[in-house]
Formats: C-alpha cells, sequence, structure tokens
C-alpha cells in the first residue's frame, strides 16, 4: 500500500467539533493465515450537526463492508485511507467489515516468527495515526472513546488488551470496556507468551514475553515487579488521582518501534530490555527510568491526553521528568547522572540543528509532521525544561499544579494553556511568561564565567550569558572548587561552596546578560568555577581558561558524580563546535577515564571517543592512532578490574570498548582468542552479544567470513542472534557481499524493520572507505524511493545507513542535491537534514 494522505489539524478540528464519539467495538480474528486479519469493527458516535459528511479513517487489504446506520456504504467509494460518511444521524452506528494486512514494519499489527521456536507473536503499535492499519476509526488523539476488544487467536495463545481480558471457548478473548481513551493508545498484543504475574495495592500485574525469553524474564522478573511496586507507591504519593486503568500489564514484544508504547493497562516495550547476555547497571538504570516513565504516561498522556501533536511535549517531556526523578527518589539508581551525559545530549545535538523547533512544538499541520517531532527536544529538553521549572516555582507548587490539571481534564483532552493555568493558579508565578521564554523559543542559551582577580584574589566574577532569540531566566547552581594536596600526592578538585544564582532573560537577539556573583568578590580565586553544577537548568557551559587547566589536571577526582558528568559533557560539546581538538578529549579520557568507577560516564565518553572522534571527527590517516588511545584506556580499565572488587559493569563496558577499538593484527588475532576460549582472561566470559561484537569487528577488518558467521549463527539462532549476523554479513570488506547486502536494503524488500536496521549498521565501515566510495553516490540516488515504505523504514534509511563517515565536501554536496528533490517524504527529509547537519559538523571539524 502507498502512502496515505495525512490528517491535518484543520481536518482534526473541523471533526471534534462535529462528533462526539461514544464507543469501539472491536473484534479481532488472528487465525486466518500469515498475510491478514479480520477486523470487525462498530462505532457509535454523536453529530453535532446531522446531516452532514465526515470520513473514517481504514487501511485496509479487502474492505468487504460498510453499513451507516443500516445503510450500506459502497466499498469502492474508500479512497486512499478515507471512507466517505454521508448523511450523517445525531447518533449513528457505523458497522465496519474488513481484512487488515499484517505489519513487518511496526505500524499497525505487527507480526513476527520466532526463529527460535517458530512460534508466531504479533502487537500493534497505533500511534501516531496507525489505529487504522487495525480497525476502523477517528483516528486523532481528541476523539476519545471507550474501546472493547474482542480476539479469536490459536488456542495455545495468551492475549492482552488494554482492559481485563477473560479467555472463552475456541481462542476466544474478551476484554473489558477501557475508560475513554485515544485511538493511538489501543492495544493487542498475542502469541504463546510467557507471564509472571502479581498483584500491589490492589492492581493487578503482569510481565510477559515470548516464550523463548522465558529464562530471562524469570531471572528479571521480580526486579521488574519490584520497581514496579516502588513507582506505584510514588506516584500514588506525587498524585490525588489513583491509577485509573485497573490491571497493569508490561509486555516486552519483538521489533518494536519505540522503546516503549504508553498503552493504558497494557504497556509494551521492545523485547532487548529482557537482558540475555551481561549487562552494566547503566543498562538496567535505562529500563527501570523507562518503566517509571511510561507509568507517569497513566497520568499525562492517558488521563489527561493532549489535543494536537503539537503538545507532545506534554505526555512526553512530563514522562521523562517524572522517570528519572521517580527512579532517583526510588534509591539504587543515580539516574540523574545518566540523564545528564546520555540523555541530555540528544537534546542539545538536536537543539542545535536547523531542524530544530520549541518544546511547544509550531508548525505541526499533519500527522506527518507530527512523528518528526518524536525527538531529544520533546524529551530530553523539555525534561530540562521541567526540571527548572520545578527549581522555580518549587515541587509542591509544581505537583499542586499538575494534580488541579488532572482534576480538571480527566479522561479528557488539553494543551499547554491548560496546564500553564493550572502551575500560574498553584505558584501564583507568571508561568505563562516563563514558558514564553522557555518553551515556545528554541536554541540552546550559552553560560560563560568573566573572572577578574589580583594576586589571587577575586575582584570581581559575573556569569555572562547568551542566546537566540535572547537569553532565557535561569535558576542555576555555581560550584566553586580548589585543588588540593592529597595525602597520595594527587591534587583534588574539593568542593569549597555552592552559590545559587538567578540569571535574567535578556531583551533581544543578540545581547549578552551578565550576573554579578557578588558573595566571591574579595574572596580566593578558586581553581574550578562550574556553572550549572547540579544540571537543574539547560544550557551549554563554557569554562574560563583556569578552571579548564584545573580540569585537565584532575577532572578524575571531583567527588560529585554528576558534576564529573557535566565536565564530560562541556568536553564533548567542546569538540562537537570545533573549540577543543578531538584529540585533547582523548588525552583528557586517558588520563582520567581509567579512574572513572560511574559505567555511565565510561560507557558514554567510550562511545564518544569511537563513535563521533575516531569514525567522525579525525582524518582517515588519524583514526588507528585514536583507536590505539581508545584501546589503551580499556586496557588499563581492565588492569585495574582484574581484581574482581570493581563494578563489573565498568570492567564489562572496557571489553565492550577494546573489542570496538581493536585493529592492528595482534588485537585481533586476541579477539579470536577469547573466542576460542569463551573468555575474557579475568572474566566475563564471552555471552551472545560480546561473541557477535568480536565477530563483527573480526568481519569488517576481514579476519572472519560466511563460514565464522554462520557457524556463530549456528550457536545462536535467535532472533538477535539473526540480527548480528545480518549485521556482520553486511560488514564484509568485500564487493560482492556489499552488493548482496545492497540488494537486501534496497531492491527485494523482504527484511522486517529490525533485519534492515541491522544490515544498515553494518554497511559502512570507516575502515572500508575506499571500497565503498562508489556506494556513496548510489545511496542518495535510491534512498528516495526507499523512503516511500513508509515512515519507520524511511528513518532507517535516512539515519541509520547515511554515510556520515565519509565527511567530505563531495558527500555535503551530493547530500544537499538530495534534498532539493520534491518527491521525499517528510520522514526521510527530516532524517536526510539531520545527518547531512551532523555530516557538515564533521566536515568542520575535520577542517577539511
Amino acid at each position: 500500500m502507498g502512502l496515505m494522505p495525512a490528517l491535518t489539524r484543520a481536518e482534526a478540528q473541523t471533526r471534534a467539533r462535529l462528533l462526539d464519539i461514544s464507543s469501539y467495538a472491536v473484534d479481532l480474528d488472528l487465525t486466518r493465515g500469515e498475510e491478514v486479519f479480520g477486523c470487525s469493527t462498530v462505532i457509535r458516535f454523536g453529530c453535532t450537526e446531522p446531516g452532514a459528511v465526515t470520513f473514517v479513517e481504514l487501511r485496509p487489504g479487502t474492505l468487504r463492508s460498510a453499513v451507516l446506520n443500516g445503510r450500506p456504504l459502497d466499498p469502492s467509494s474508500l479512497e486512499d485511507n478515507r471512507l466517505a460518511l454521508p448523511g450523517l444521524a445525531a447518533d449513528n452506528e457505523l458497522c465496519v467489515e474488513a481484512d487488515m494486512r499484517y505489519s513487518r514494519t511496526g505500524e499497525g499489527m505487527h507480526r513476527f516468527t520466532d526463529p527460535a521456536d517458530g512460534e508466531v507473536y504479533v502487537h500493534t503499535q497505533c500511534g501516531p495515526d496507525e489505529a487504522q492499519r487495525v480497525f476502523a476509526c477517528f483516528d486523532q488523539p481528541d476523539l476519545k472513546a471507550v474501546l472493547e476488544v474482542s480476539v479469536t487467536a490459536p488456542q495455545h495463545w495468551t492475549v492482552l488488551s488494554n482492559g481485563a481480558g477473560e479467555q472463552r471457548a475456541g481462542g476466544r478473548w474478551e476484554f473489558a470496556p477501557t475508560p475513554p481513551i485515544s485511538t493511538y493508545l489501543a492495544v493487542v498484543v498475542g502469541g504463546a507468551l510467557h507471564s509472571v504475574r502479581s498483584e500491589h495495592d490492589g492492581i493487578p500485574l503482569g510481565v510477559h514475553c515470548r516464550r523463548s525469553l522465558a529464562p530471562h524474564l524469570d531471572a528479571d522478573a521480580e526486579e521488574i515487579l519490584d520497581l514496579t511496586r516502588r513507582s506505584f507507591d510514588r506516584f500514588h504519593e506525587l498524585f490525588d488521582e489513583r491509577f485509573p486503568f485497573g490491571k497493569y500489564d508490561q509486555a516486552f514484544v519483538p521489533e518494536l518501534n519505540f522503546g516503549a508504547v504508553e498503552n493504558p493497562g497494557c504497556v509494551t516495550f521492545r523485547d532487548e530490555y529482557l537482558f540475555r547476555s551481561a549487562v552494566t547497571d547503566s543498562e538496567r538504570e535505562l529500563r527501570a527510568v523507562i518503566i517509571a516513565h511510561e507509568m507517569a504516561h497513566m497520568w499525562f498522556g492517558d488521563l489527561v491526553t493532549m489535543r494536537w501533536w503539537d503538545d507532545l511535549w506534554l505526555n512526553e517531556s512530563f514522562a521523562e521528568y517524572m522517570g528519572y526523578q521517580v527512579i532517583t527518589e526510588a534509591g539504587r539508581f543515580a539516574a540523574w547522572t545518566g540523564f545528564a551525559i546520555e540523555r541530555k545530549p540528544w537534546g542539545y545535538d538536536a537543539d542545535q540543528r536547523p531542524s530544530t523547533h520549541p518544546v511547544a512544538a509550531e508548525g505541526v499541520d499533519d500527522t506527518a509532521a507530527a512523528l518528526a517531532n518524536f525527538d531529544g527536544i520533546s524529551y530530553a529538553k523539555g525534561a530540562s525544561a521541567l526540571r527548572q521549572l520545578v527549581a522555580w516555582v518549587g515541587e509542591e507548587a509544581f505537583l499542586a499544579g499538575v494534580n488541579d490539571h488532572f482534576a480538571r481534564h480527566r479522561f479528557g483532552n488539553a494543551d499547554l494553556a491548560d496546564l500553564l493555568d493550572a502551575l500560574t493558579r498553584s505558584s501564583g508565578r507568571d508561568v505563562h511568561g516563563w514558558a514564553e521564554r522557555w518553551l515556545s523559543t528554541s536554541g540552546v542559551d550559552t553560560l560563560r564565567a568573566e573572572v577578574t582577580e589580583q594576586d589571587g584574589t577575586m575582584v570581581s566574577a559575573e556569569v555572562v550569558h547568551t542566546g537566540t532569540p535572547a537569553p532565557r531566566p535561569h535558576r542555576i547552581l555555581i560550584g566553586a572548587y580548589d585543588l588540593v594536596d592529597a595525602q597520595d600526592g594527587v591534587r583534588r578538585l574539593v568542593l569549597r561552596e555552592h552559590l545559587e544564582a538567578a540569571l535574567a532573560a535578556g531583551a533581544g537577539p543578540g545581547g549578552a546578560v551578565r550576573t554579578p556573583l557578588a558573595p566571591l568578590t574579595g574572596a580566593p580565586r578558586p581553581d574550578l568555577l562550574m556553572l550549572n553544577d547540579g544540571d537543574l537548568s539547560y544550557a551549554k557551559v563554557r569554562l574560563d581558561a583556569r578552571s579548564w587547566q584545573a580540569v585537565a589536571e584532575a577532572l578524575s577526582t571531583v567527588e560529585d558524580q554528576l558534576t564529573r558528568a557535566l565536565l564530560w559533557n562541556t568536553a564533548r560539546d567542546m569538540v562537537r563546535d570545533a573549540e577543543l581538538p578531538a584529540g585533547d578529549f582523548l588525552a583528557l579520557a586517558e588520563a582520567h577515564l581509567p579512574a572513572e568507577p560511574v559505567v555511565t560516564i565510561v560507557e558514554a565518553v567510550l562511545a564518544f571517543g569511537r563513535q563521533q572522534i575516531a569514525d567522525l571527527y579525525l582524518l582517515p590517516a588519524q583514526r588507528p592512532a585514536a583507536l590505539a588511545t581508545l584501546a589503551g584506556v580499556c586496557r588499563e580499565i581492565l588492569r585495574r578490574t582484574a581484581d574482581g572488587r570493581s563494578d563489573p559493569g565498568v570492567r564489562l563496558a572496557a571489553v565492550r570498548g577494546l573489542i570496538q577499538s581493536s585493529a592492528t593484527a595482534d588485537e585481533l588475532a586476541e579477539l579470536q582468542k577469547w573466542l576460542r576460549a569463551e573468555r575474557v582472561p579475568d572474566g566475563p566470559d564471552l555471552d551472545p552479544e560480546l561473541r557477535w561484537q568480536a565477530v563483527l569487528q573480526l568481519s569488517a577488518l576481514g579476519e572472519a567470513g560466511e563460514p565464522e558467521i554462520a557457524t556463530e549463527l549456528a550457536r545462536d539462532p535467535s532472533a538477535a542472534g539473526r540480527q548480528g549476523a545480518a549485521r556482520c554479513r553486511a560488514a564484509l570488506p568485500d564487493i560482492a557481499a556489499k552488493e548482496q547486502a545492497w540488494q537486501r536494503l534496497f531492491a527485494d524488500g523482504a527484511l522486517s524493520k529490525h533485519l534492515l536496521t541491522a544490515t544498515a549498521q553494518g554497511f559502512w565501515q570507516p575502515a572500508q572507505a575506499e571500497l565503498t566510495a562508489g556506494f556513496v553516490e548510489r545511496y542518495f540516488a535510491d534512498v528516495p524511493a526507499a523512503g516511500k515504505r513508509g515512515p519507520a523504514m524511511a528513518r532507517v534509511f535516512g539515519r541509520t545507513l547515511f554515510p556520515v563517515h565519509a565527511a567530505t565536501l563531495d558527500t555535503e554536496r551530493a547530500a544537499e542535491k538530495c534534498l532539493n528533490r520534491e518527491d521525499l517524504t517528510a520522514a526521510l527529509r527530516r532524517a536526510l537534514a539531520d545527518q547531512l547537519d551532523d555530516l557538515r559538523r564533521a566536515v568542520r571539524v575535520r577542517g577539511v
């Protein structure tokens, strides 16, 4: 099926004024074979203007019948995804019978066959406008309705939906009606599920996965359930409204496009979050945050839903903020450190691209544009803005406003103005004015310290902050640190004091706001002045020369892990802005990363060093030396952690980093030795994930081929194993292998989205630039047609497969020429534009 017309905001507003949807009764038959499933939908709805005409959305394989108020409609009148509904009455009943297509792209009703045991699994992904791939509906967020689902499935299946379900005879499942919800939140999950069930505070809990992953769920079930219980307890302390959707299932499903989806009563997670190999605490922390994030959506997003997609941030920013806050309060994880060094850079990077937009986005004129705003601005920047708002109004006033918002709009829809009104009432502050600065403008402010000193004493100090279109107001902490001699002979950066500072907003573009730091006048000059210490605001930080010198000497000695994360992030951003040579970042890593005890920081620094500096920001001739430096850092971490007393996650991160940085003949021989021994000396064991990483590196550098890949796949025939093999085969340094991978990507169309992604990940290898040079031009010729396979596939082609490693002016010009075409889909155009901006940055940093 080709591209369908996107619903416009104007059409949605017209339909919302016209219709009041009472209920959907959806009956699905999942026993009709591999290609289609049956769907019978009955919609009951009112109309404020009897006699009016509207349309319902539907993307069927075959529309068998449609009956409106007892009057048959001509199935041939379905145009694209719109079925006209003429002559509406005050009260209406629409009955639609259709055969619907299963998806292999994660959109609509996705069907997956587990290679481990041949079992079939399905799950739906209905957002933002994919519910119409599952059942006939008025597919917009502000037409909420009661949803009642029934399903016929193979008798050995378990089926889940939003409401509580009961299994009848003959594979029949019937589910309780939901409270009013939006169509994009409807869900069905089915298959030979393995389930762990519990109950907490009167809420039935279930955790589910496909049968072949049962051992991995059983190993983690108590951790998942404990986090679920703790999160419910905390949300019930914070919110006046109890969880409003009865039971709470969490289903880990294969090939989900998002990390997780907040379907009320039945959250779906990508099943990669059931760990089949060893993981670090940062990966467990991320899963914990996602569990709390999706639970927060039960209130913000599900109970109260945005009217239109320009207020997507009302869902995602709130859930992002609450996810990190609640998991931090739960005690095990220092989650805001992970946010600062892993999540927040996603927002900073997105906010410095031409495609940036305000948190409260403008110009979301249709559902196609809405999908583009599932980005770092709506998530990471929005959560940062909320954290700054809490710092300004106080947590008590913030939560009072949120609870007022829930009470006024429960089971309904709201927009930004509604939330701001509630926060204004609760805080007594001009929250609308704050939002105008923070939520309605794009871009990142920059904070700098300017210091005048005489004989080691501060004569003056001030914070200078700039921004476009004008600097925002900020409430920040400033850390004053001194270099202190320690008994071990190492000078350490020790916190002297924290200062609170209120930075005023600027009056217009181009101006700088100067805020004096009076408490520092007359005091000894700190060796480090750290602006935005504690990370309460959202801004780039630039250090003065003396502060940077202190960081270069003693970064790893700073006691607070969040401050260390912020300093690493500052160094990262300076490299991206060509203000710090890439080699200086690597020198910083060489000096300080081996002593870093927090695995989240270790992983982020190694990832930036390998994926950005070595592969993008350095010239090809400089890459071997960069890899050697990173490999040396990893070996030093392994040496320091060999006694088994350190966090095993830090050691695991170093093993992963060493595999990915191995390039010399001796290093590759070492990887082969590990594979044969099935273990790294002094640990860890080589589990499937580490084995595939090693085989990938060996394949890309010509030290493994099809026999070794086939042997590894026979050892691990799982879905993850198939992806690993696809990645390795695409990485082989052979023109025939590249041609085969290209055909799989562009010609046959048989790959699922996850296998397509794995193939794309393996294709471009920086060490193979000469081999793949001819494919760069082919990419820009072939990608426009590939982008028409749908938004999910377009993002793979436009992001994952983009040849960003080829950071040359020729690639830049080719990308610009491609973007000038008029036949690009919205999803592909956004992906290409973002990647082109990253390419330009790499060209600028390289100085070519």
